[in-house]
């Protein structure tokens, strides 16, 4: 799910992060029948999985999508992926569908986050970020969910909680991937010079990521 988040980025900023209010839950279709909470996976299927994160690593979905259906679709984890494979190809209400089973039949961190990641790209802010907190408070150690969370708190102008959530995913993911930026955001909204001192020394946060976060930071500013 890093690419989505970072895919989303530009397009949710160009719109000004528009919130529109979700559907009523009566208009959601209902959990798919087979759906299943199992979290047990057995070695044969996590070959299978395997198989499908490389395929979603190299961003060929439509392939991944395939490799998962090649099979049933037996744990949590397969249901996950199918989620986030059904939004990736654009299927968002099917997703909405798939990981809003997966939140009400198995209180699933993993569907929190899923669902509230498929309602922000339907522009669903306020929704997607209530799906992210209880995402964040099911798997606080996530580096993952306390990125999503927290760049969503930026989006609705919640800059010191966005900082906190982002130090935090920045330490659990050892620096690496699209919280670099994020957090580095949050500390120039905040003014948080000692913050972004220490990106630099502990994570080699160089002068040309900051000139791009530098850049973000401003249409933050525009669209608040």
């Amino acid at each position: 799910m890093r690419a989505f988040i970072v895919g989303l980025t530009a397009a949710l900023l160009a719109t000004g992060c528009a919130y529109h209010p979700p559907a009523p839950e009566g208009a959601r279709a209902d959990a798919p029948d087979n759906l299943t909470c199992n979290d047990k996976i057995q070695p044969e299927e996590q070959v299978q999985l395997d198989r499908v994160d490389t395929l979603m690593a190299r961003d060929h979905n439509h392939a991944a999508l395939a490799q998962l259906e090649a099979r049933p679709l037996s744990t949590v984890g397969h249901w996950v992926r199918y989620g986030q494979l059904k939004a990736s190809t654009g299927r968002l209400d099917e997703a909405e569908t798939i990981f809003s089973g997966l939140v009400e039949q198995c209180g699933s961190g993993r569907g929190h986050h899923g669902l509230g990641m498929v309602l922000l790209k339907k522009d669903e802010v306020m929704a997607a970020l209530d799906q992210l907190r209880q995402a964040r408070e099911l798997k606080p150690a996530s580096a993952q969910v306390r990125n999503d969370y927290g760049y969503v708190l930026l989006m609705v102008g919640e800059y010191g909680a966005a900082a906190y959530e982002l130090r935090t995913a920045m330490e659990l993911g050892d620096g690496q991937g699209p919280v670099r930026q994020n957090l580095a955001v949050a500390y120039l909204l905040t003014e948080n010079w000692a913050g972004l001192q220490w990106m630099t020394q502990e994570y080699d946060f160089d002068a040309k990521e900051r000139a791009y976060a530098e850049r973000l930071a401003a249409t933050f500013r525009s669209v608040q």
